[in-house]
């Protein structure tokens, strides 16, 4: 059984308005991502971590999953948290998805997914095909990255969820402040397989990635 916890607890602060509830092809970018997940047969619960208010505006699909709503914590990590606390007992596997990812596609969830049943740990993610370097604190180049085996992450991450649940009380016991699971995974010695997603998972930060987005929904 895989259990879906959505990261939606955000304030936006860097778009300047709240992005989740933003108009995308007619419906809040957070709606797409949560009927993502709602369709997908692969899952059995959705926690969706957001304010009740921001929970209430969405049109969320009825098709017999179970959805629940938490509020979220001061940090990514601490809205993660929120959610494992509320998993179903007979959950074996833990997606955690950011909110703000509205383009996941449904055979990545199952690649995801795959993986995470062969090695415990997997992670959408995308492989670095730009020349990448990085510059000074007055935006001048200093030095060149090489792009060997360097990755983006992306969400959905999936977890074997004992796995999982060990990794989140070592980050709660040592005050470790982590930005992903894969983060908290590598903590407790866990390596996570890395799963190649050939479509756009568009993580909208700034305003003009909705623009992109629509364009690439519209394809």
């Amino acid at each position: 059984m895989l259990s879906a916890i959505i990261v939606a607890a955000g304030s936006s602060r860097r778009m300047g308005f709240d992005k989740l509830m933003a108009p995308l092809a007619g419906d809040p970018v957070l709606e797409h991502t949560t009927n993502a997940f709602l369709q997908s047969p692969d899952v059995a619960e959705v926690i969706l971590v957001c304010p009740e208010e921001r929970f209430n505006q969405l049109d969320l699909l009825e098709n017999g999953t179970l959805i629940k709503r938490v509020d979220g914590g001061s940090d990514r990590h601490n809205s993660v948290a929120n959610g494992l606390a509320t998993l179903d007992q007979g959950s074996s596997f833990v997606a955690v998805h950011d909110g703000a990812r509205p383009l996941i596609s449904q055979t990545q969830i199952r690649a995801t997914l795959d993986a995470a049943e062969e090695y415990k740990a997997a992670t959408s993610a995308r492989r670095v095909t730009e020349t990448v370097k990085r510059a000074d604190a007055n935006q001048y180049i200093s030095e060149a990255v090489d792009r060997e085996n360097l990755w983006l992450m992306e969400t959905p991450q999936i977890f074997d969820k004992q796995l999982l649940l060990k990794a989140y009380r070592n980050v709660e016991e040592t005050n470790t402040l982590v930005t992903d699971e894969v983060s908290a995974l590598q903590l407790i010695g866990i390596k996570t397989y890395l799963v190649p997603n050939p479509t756009p998972n568009l993580k909208i930060t700034f305003p003009e990635d909705l623009a992109l987005a629509e364009l690439l929904l519209s394809h």
